[in-house]
């Protein structure tokens, strides 16, 4: 079985030079005429590549092509971008992350039998300049911080892995502007993503983000001003609305991060709003669901059955119609075979060390001030995550939380995780509990939904 293993990395990593190749030729070809040499650029890598191989992903970008359909509307965006910017993007994030990248941790992970992620989410600091409501990371205080020799020292790790996609939560990574922008310099083979509200960013820092090139933030936005400022505090969508301003002029890329809840599902699932987020030049957006984390969590806030479902219908009906990537985090996991946490595409490190699973869910076994990432990721509660996924066959139930909280309450206690909330531990049948009737009420209209979808195959 190892042997098979190995000719199987072996061929992936023939698979992933030839395409790797294909890529830098193609991408050099339509950097001297973007709109001029789109037509042809499947031409490259077909001559490239033999027959059989990645044909799936080559005849949806041929079609984009064709068609001239919102995906090439959105790949002539990206060539407006900023040039170097977007070079770096495509060589850390498509070329680094993706193919080089891939093939090590699948390597990795047949040795070590484990989890082994492609991005890491790591909180800076615990500190942030706004106090929303139903934020889990509100409820942490503002003394604590990963210093930069340690997120160093867990990129230096992570790299060894084949991980070259880099995440920050929080608190606002904002907080530490030139500590982010250190580690971009220390670490120019990676891509850096920021979940932040936006409000720190101003003109020094978008000339910053041309200099180090590997930065890309995805700003908070829950809808239109009344539910933003409902949610996050008066001026906080002007402010963003002004972020954004920025960096489309400095022709930089970012992306929205929506947390959509029984109170803004309207607004972040409307065509209104996506044509506002499009026009003010985000070329991606990422929504969340509202998860009930923490001991002052809001159930109230999660969506019913017929919210979740209108925001995941409206969610796959723009993305063929409008000019930006979005991804549904908890209706998506068809795409990615359910549940991605655990190091089995991400884990994430709070503030204090902790290396959790999901940045969702606060349960640890070990703490990266006293290991390494490998032993993490071998640590029993990740572990039980890496022998359980997928944790349900149904993929529009896929969290172990919100959609089978019996699986995180057992997997919980039978490994002796801890609470790794930073200000008030919550214990797991609390946290479970709340889910219990979400899980019931969102199990028929997830049988539904997902009856559609394999009969539609």
């Amino acid at each position: 079985m190892y042997q098979r293993g190995i000719e199987m990395s072996i061929i992936e990593t023939m698979k992933n030079t030839a395409f790797s190749s294909a890529v830098h030729t193609v991408l050099n070809y339509l950097e001297k005429d973007p709109e001029t040499n789109f037509p042809k650029a499947m031409d490259i890598v077909d001559k490239v590549l033999p027959d059989g191989w990645y044909e799936s992903q080559r005849a949806a970008f041929r079609r984009a092509i064709v068609e001239e359909s919102n995906w090439y509307q959105l790949i002539q965006k990206v060539y407006q971008l900023d040039e170097g910017v977007r070079k770096t993007f495509f060589q850390n994030f498509i070329v680094n992350s993706a193919l080089k990248g891939s093939a090590i941790q699948t390597e990795i992970k047949q040795r070590e039998n484990c989890n082994i992620p492609w991005a890491i989410l790591l909180d800076p600091t615990s500190a942030c300049n706004l106090h929303c409501t139903g934020c889990w990371a509100a409820e942490y205080g503002s003394k604590l911080n990963l210093s930069l020799e340690t997120i160093d020292r867990i990129i230096r790790q992570g790299k060894q892995m084949g991980t070259y996609m880099y995440i920050y939560t929080g608190g606002e990574p904002m907080v530490r502007k030139k500590d982010l922008l250190t580690l971009c310099k220390m670490h120019p083979d990676c891509e850096f993503l920021a979940f932040t509200n936006g409000t720190l960013i101003d003109d020094e820092f978008c000339r910053e983000m041309l200099r180090v090139k590997n930065f890309v933030p995805a700003i908070s936005l829950e809808g239109f001003e009344v539910a933003n400022d409902g949610r996050r505090g008066e001026g906080v969508f002007q402010k963003v609305q002004d972020a954004m301003r920025l960096l489309k002029e400095h022709k930089l890329p970012f992306g929205i991060s929506t947390c959509y809840t029984s109170a803004n599902y309207a607004d972040i699932s409307s065509e209104k709003f996506f044509d506002m987020i499009v026009e003010a030049g985000a070329v991606f957006a990422w929504f969340f669901h509202y998860m009930p984390v923490g001991n002052e969590a809001v159930p109230e806030l999660l969506p019913t059955p017929v919210q979740r479902k209108t925001v995941y219908k409206q969610i796959r009906k723009f993305r063929e119609t409008k000019p930006i990537f979005s991804m549904d985090f908890q209706n998506d996991a068809e795409y990615v075979g359910g549940c991605i946490a655990g190091g089995r595409n991400y884990l994430h490190i709070n503030a204090a060390g902790d290396v959790e699973p999901c940045v969702f869910i606060h349960y640890s076994n070990v703490n990266i001030h006293d290991c390494s990432l490998l032993d993490a990721l071998k640590s029993p509660i990740f572990m039980a995550y890496h022998d359980a996924q997928p944790f349900n066959a149904n993929m529009l139930r896929p969290c172990p939380m919100l959609e089978n909280p019996e699986k995180l309450r057992t997997m919980v206690k039978r490994t002796g995780a801890k609470s790794t909330d930073l200000r008030s531990p919550e214990p797991v049948d609390h946290l479970c509990d709340k889910c219990e009737a979400y899980a019931e009420e969102w199990k028929p209209t997830a049988e539904e939904l997902w009856g559609e979808r394999k009969k539609g195959r």
